[in-house]
């Protein structure tokens, strides 16, 4: 198992580079070189897509230039922000799922969630880190620019996907699944796909993933899994396999067009949730970060 909270032996790139030596030299003589981040997440705006079982997101301006004015004429404007842990480009928590009551390791959801706020398992146990990650370009792999509404991605895809860009996931590494689905971000209804479905990943297709000891997987969907044509999110299986099972995180909603139209498959991920004690998601802005050179 892989999980973002430390329990495998895999080294954190970050944790190896925080100091002098060979590691934090090669690090920083790489970003001297010329570093280039491409932003994954969504914008953040009123009125985009959100999943009907999660708050949607709001701001509103509280305070507006001129509703106050100092006596040097200086004046400020400012906001509240009103959101769901899991709206927009997020990272699910393995507090966010349990089976049978049970979350990650046989904790007893009830529990773990006395008092307002999870004890353990919660996306403050997850540390920022810089680690390896990989695109599997699955739309690309059947030569559309949109994978269809309800297609199931199994093992054979992925596997396919990988070989194709002749990458493989590592362990202690993200892996993203690109199905083109964010091409219809703009139009949130037809997004959310409730009557279409949803192209994701399948319970096959989880495992295969697992294998490779991945501490997060994500997409560019709502849900990561596959959603069938007028089920909505009636069943999740692969966010049990993932999260309750294997304490493998998930993140959607990711923006991967720019990644997959420029052909990178291979890539320095930045991992870094928002630090909420006790939620079970947090609003995510992930970068992948390639070579200037590019």
């Amino acid at each position: 198992m892989s999980d973002v909270t430390g329990t495998t032996n895999t080294t954190n790139t970050a944790d190896a580079a925080d100091g002098p030596g060979p590691a934090g030299d090669l690090l920083l003589a790489a970003v001297t070189a010329g570093v280039e981040a491409i932003d994954l997440a969504q914008p953040l705006a009123n009125g985009m897509p959100c999943s009907p079982n999660h708050p949607g997101f709001r701001m509103i301006l509280s305070r507006r230039h001129g509703d106050m004015v100092r006596e040097d004429g200086g004046s400020a404007a400012n906001e509240v922000i009103v959101t769901g842990g899991h709206v927009g480009t997020h990272i699910d928590a393995l507090a966010h799922v349990s089976q049978d009551g049970l979350l990650h390791g046989g904790v007893a959801g009830a529990q773990a969630q006395t008092g307002g706020a999870f004890t353990v398992h919660g996306v403050d146990a997850i540390r920022p880190r810089l680690c390896h990650g990989v695109l599997l370009d699955v739309a690309k792999l059947h030569g559309v620019e949109r994978l269809p509404g309800g297609y199931g991605i199994t093992a054979e895809d992925l596997a396919a996907a990988a070989d194709r860009a002749a990458v493989r996931p590592r362990a202690g590494g993200v892996c993203l699944v690109h199905t083109g689905w964010s091409t219809l971000w703009p139009d949130p209804g037809r997004y959310l796909g409730l009557d279409s479905g949803v192209p994701g990943v399948t319970p096959d297709g989880a495992g295969w993933l697992v294998r490779h000891e991945i501490v997060a997987a994500g997409a560019d969907t709502s849900a990561f899994e596959q959603v069938h044509p007028g089920r909505g999110h009636a069943t999740l299986p692969v966010h049990r396999i993932l999260l309750v099972e294997h304490g493998t995180h998930i993140i959607e909603h990711l923006r991967l067009g720019e990644l997959a139209a420029r052909g990178v498959a291979e890539f320095a991920f930045v991992l870094a949730p928002l630090n909420i004690v006790g939620a079970t998601g947090s609003p995510l802005r992930p970068l992948a970060l390639v070579s200037g050179a590019r």
